[in-house]
């Protein structure tokens, strides 16, 4: 009687935990859905696509939509000078409507965003492309589990038949996957940069407008205090979160655009109806040949006309190709171009103006107020969504293990990629109000703008030519041409900004060259201990062996020891046992990990396998995350843990009951003690009717699924193991009569799992101990005064100075077991 009763208890515990883990993955799934708008339906959907058109305006578009507000003001400064015959004027309004034309609407919008990694963009998700499809990725424990993900997988596959010599040539030099790397980061540095000059620059410029409505004496005690005081509000008001004011961002932005639009048609029409003939790219030329050098020069200030576009791509996973596609297009282009043809027609007839060229001037005297309302507000919009960015690319380059922990804060339950990093907010806020501060003018300011956003352009490039190959399998000479006509373009750019290295450009390299020395050195040092624990770790034979006959105990609880290992006994943990004799009852190995995918979908989080036999209660996990997953709270995270261990209890004893007479390959529990189970991954999944039992041949990697005819949902299972060439893989899928739980077989094995079950609830309810290594790197004898600089001093000065794994994993410290562990790398 009391048996029959807990098999009750035990199915409906079945039914309650798979209840609340579909809940819970719906409701992650649906946030996913959310941000990505991955509905096919939706993204088909004309409405849907303008809708989100018009929400990316906001986001997207706020510091691309400002660039009027500096460009020509930026590009007049010095090297040229505005003259009677319009020739520069001319040149500079072509030079920038080919640019615009160029690179955001060919290079961005038709060639760039069709690189997403499962709609995702920006300069991680092409590394992460160009890593899935050759063997260039530098991250640690990388499992042939990963591939099977479903973000994984390949889009374009590569035929077999032969590969790329590109990919051949990449695979083969180990020096090309560091330069790879370092290419990345150099992206990714100067990404950080623009977060810090484009907030200065662009309210900066939005506020200078008070210079035609003030005498110069209070105009230049009034412009820098004032800017700094709204860089000061909009740092301070981040930790909010920008769901709060988010819907105002893309009507802001759209009566920006509107705005300079109407200014343009009506400069044009009052001032020059014949400024359109300046679209020519002979004027360009002409240009060129009557300014020289200086007109070369002054193309620093030009190539700002295209800051901002990169978050076109940088932006992509929060709305759809589509919409990005249309509200460029069809709104934010046109409406860029006719403000600059509209500054241009009322220069071409003011050469003599009482103050230098800027945006304001070409401003009817009536509209001035509430054009520098509206202007100062898109620029806080554009500079927030530089800011947005500059925290998401922090966050991903610290989960590829490229940057020092930091403390990640999700400012929106709802609204997936919403965060905030208090350290990184504060510098850039410093950052941002010593540039405004020392350069104090919009030239200097549009030099080392400038030569951050030209950078980036660069290493899109070079990233783009290499997915155009690998990624998409086109014919070298595709990239080529593609490397050489963008390249080209942008390296003209991009000279021009080196030449202006003592005038402001020398901040973005200074910055570079640091957050660079920064994350490598972090890197480096990661990688280091990743091969330290890999030498040094234990073998499963010994863990086995530890028992009441060597003086060792199992105390209540579960015990979770954190490594980067997927595989072995961590060299902490028998470190653990030597000084402390006792260990948990329930222990569990627990491997944080990224894949390089941007997200990996919550059913296939877990990857859960058993340590030894059934008897000695040990298991391992591996939790994997992608580059931009939001990363569980410590409690959610616990309770998520213990449930998938109970899901894979079940699974694992209805495998062995079932699975032995037809696979071979399916030893006993009891003669498994040598080695380690194979993982699975744990999941949730629904289905209607009841499955049949049956083996099936498949390429993918073997699925099971088991289920009871009395519940609606059931755990799908994939296990994972290293298959060799010919092996043949198997989807098996079988159900559980109410019949069959009556025979001897499955009694003794429901008493067998309701014991594991049991053990498991009863550690869980005496308490969950967290057990990290708390480490220090030192370097070898005789190792270069490089690597001593590096290790020694750059790794363990940035390990002291920034958040230990116990805060970025968020655990209690009434939890929290730390095991001290010299590394010798």
């Amino acid at each position: 009687m009391r048996h029959a009763f807990y098999l009750l208890y035990l199915r409906l515990n079945w039914v309650h935990w798979q209840e609340t883990l579909a809940e819970n993955r719906s409701i992650i799934i649906m946030d996913l859905e959310y941000s990505k708008f991955s509905d096919a339906s939706k993204k088909g959907s004309w409405k849907t696509a303008l809708l989100f058109a018009y929400q990316s305006l906001g986001v997207v578009y706020g510091d691309l939509s400002t660039s009027p507000l500096y460009v020509y003001k930026s590009t007049f400064a010095e090297d040229i000078q505005h003259s009677e015959s319009n020739e520069e004027i001319f040149g500079v309004l072509s030079f920038v409507f080919w640019t615009l034309t160029l690179v955001p609407l060919f290079k961005y919008v038709f060639v760039v965003l069709r690189a997403d990694d499962n709609g995702e963009g920006g300069t991680f998700a092409l590394y992460s492309l160009i890593c899935r499809h050759a063997n260039v990725s530098l991250l640690p424990n990388r499992q042939v589990a990963d591939e099977a993900v479903s973000t994984y997988k390949l889009e374009h596959p590569p035929e077999k038949r032969s590969s790329s010599r590109v990919k051949v040539y990449l695979e083969k030099h180990k020096v090309l996957h560091t330069a790879l790397l370092i290419l990345v980061l150099l992206g990714t540095c100067m990404v950080i940069g623009d977060g810090v000059l484009t907030p200065a620059i662009s309210v900066f410029s939005a506020v200078s407008g008070l210079e035609l409505s003030m005498s110069k004496e209070h105009h230049q005690y009034a412009v820098i205090p004032i800017t700094c005081f709204i860089l000061v509000c909009l740092f301070a008001l981040q930790h909010y979160g920008t769901h709060r004011v988010g819907f105002l961002f893309a009507p802001v932005v759209l009566t920006w655009l509107l705005c300079i639009s109407a200014l343009g048609l009506y400069n044009m029409i009052h001032w020059n109806p014949h400024v359109y003939k300046a679209l020519s790219p002979y004027y360009m030329f002409k240009f060129l040949k009557k300014t020289k050098k200086g007109g070369w020069m002054s193309l620093g200030g030009i190539l700002l006309c295209i800051t901002g576009s990169e978050a076109m791509f940088a932006d992509l996973g929060h709305f759809s190709y589509a919409a990005i596609q249309t509200a460029f297009t069809f709104l934010v282009y046109p409406a860029l171009i006719l403000a600059y043809m509209g500054q241009a027609a009322y220069l071409s007839q003011h050469h003599h103006t009482s103050y230098h060229i800027s945006f304001y001037v070409s401003v009817p005297e009536s509209a001035r107020w509430p054009v520098l309302v509206i202007a100062i507000l898109a620029s806080v919009v554009g500079s927030q969504a530089i800011i947005s960015g500059t925290f998401s690319i922090i966050n991903q380059s610290q989960s590829l293990g490229c940057f020092p922990r930091v403390k990640v804060i999700h400012t929106s339950d709802k609204i997936h990629g919403q965060i905030y990093i208090s350290e990184i907010n504060w510098v850039l806020m410093i950052l941002c109000i010593t540039v405004t501060i020392g350069f104090r003018d919009t030239k200097h300011m549009g030099n080392a703008s400038g030569l951050a956003v030209m950078t980036v352009m660069l290493v899109t490039t070079c990233l783009m030519s290499l997915v155009i190959i690998l990624c998409w399998n086109k014919p070298p000479a595709v990239a080529l041409s593609f490397l050489l006509f963008f390249g080209s373009i942008e390296l003209l750019y991009f000279s021009a900004s080196l030449t202006k290295f003592t005038e402001g450009a020398w901040l973005p390299i200074l910055l570079a060259l640091f957050l660079m020395t920064i994350m490598f050195v972090w890197h480096y040092a990661t990688i280091k201990k990743y091969e330290f624990d890999l030498h040094n770790k234990v073998s499963l034979e010994w863990l086995l062996a530890l028992g009441p006959s060597l003086g060792v105990a199992r105390v209540p609880g579960i015990g979770l020891v954190f490594t980067d290992l997927t595989s072995g006994i961590p060299a902490n943990f028998s470190r653990f046992v030597t000084n402390l004799p006792a260990y948990h009852r329930i222990l569990v190995f627990v491997c944080v990990k990224s894949v390089p995918v941007p997200f990996v979908p919550p059913a296939e989080r877990y990857l859960v396998g058993r340590v030894g036999p059934a008897a000695h209660r040990s298991y391992r996990c591996i939790v994997r995350y992608g580059y931009r997953d939001v990363h569980q709270d410590i409690d959610s995270f616990e309770t998520e843990l213990v449930a998938r261990l109970a899901d894979f209890i079940r699974y694992d004893w209805h495998r062995s009951q079932h699975t032995s007479p037809y696979a071979e390959d399916d030893a006993s529990h009891s003669n498994e003690s040598s080695s380690e189970r194979r993982l699975a991954v744990i999941g949730t999944v629904t289905f209607s009717g009841t499955p049949g039992y049956g083996i099936e041949e498949s390429v993918e990697p073997a699925s099971v699924s088991i289920g009871f005819s009395t519940v609606e949902s059931v755990t799908d299972v994939i296990e994972m193991q290293a298959v060799g060439a010919g092996a043949v893989e198997r989807r098996v899928r079988f159900a559980i009569d109410d019949d069959d739980s009556e025979s001897d077989g499955q009694t003794k094995m429901y008493v067998q799992l309701e014991e594991e079950l049991r053990d498991l609830m009863t550690a869980q309810e005496a308490g969950t101990a967290f057990i990290l290594g708390h480490t220090h790197v030192e370097t070898k004898q005789g190792s270069s005064i490089l690597k001593r600089l590096a290790i020694n001093f750059g790794y363990n000065f940035l390990r002291r100075n920034c958040r230990g794994p116990d805060v970025a994993l968020k655990v209690p410290p009434i939890s929290l077991l730390e095991v001290g562990m010299v590394y010798v790398v």
